[in-house]
């Protein structure tokens, strides 16, 4: 999968928010389907694994609430979230995982399917540093069992993401 993503036309029926979101802005991406198990313990590590892609490519979309804001953070499914990261690379003090409820509610995603991409409420958002180390990354498309691979720039240029050091291995 180490091609570029090639501009990718959505048919009219199939769209997530997320990839329609990509194709108004005339982004290139590429989607990758697989099934997904219901009973896979980690989505993003299921998602990996079925695309034969290595687990630093794939990215989680994670919600937090730092002081009080939701906040969303783009980490790689191989590791974890730090948490005092985030809050500071947002300006905040402390954060926290959002409720799972909130986090769908605002996002308009369900868990295991949330995007950070064509979201109902624009966040604010922080892509791990790490993203930058690749030509093209992948994450959920807005469903469970689909991926969008694109160029970590043209994430963060949609969801007007910042990069920082919010990852750990």
């Amino acid at each position: 999968m180490a091609k570029k993503p090639k501009k990718h036309q959505q048919s009219g029926s199939g769209g997530t928010p997320a990839t329609v979101a990509l194709t108004a802005a005339g982004t290139p991406f590429t989607t990758h389907a697989y099934e997904h198990d219901p009973a896979s313990p980690s989505y993003g590590e299921e998602a990996a694994e079925a695309l034969g892609v290595s687990p630093d490519r794939v990215f989680k979309t994670l919600v937090a609430d730092v002081d009080g804001t939701l906040t969303v953070a783009v980490v790689p499914v191989a590791g974890s979230l730090d948490l005092k990261a985030l809050a500071a690379a947002v300006g905040g003090k402390r954060a926290a995982m959002a409720d799972p409820a909130a986090a769908e509610r605002t996002t308009g995603y369900v868990r295991g399917g949330i995007s950070p991409l064509g979201q109902r409420k624009r966040l604010p958002t922080v892509l791990d540093e790490s993203a930058q180390s690749h030509e093209t990354i992948c994450v959920s498309a807005g469903r469970r069992g689909l991926e969008v691979e694109l160029a970590p720039k043209d994430l963060a240029a949609l969801t007007g993401a910042v990069f920082a050091a919010i990852g750990r291995a």
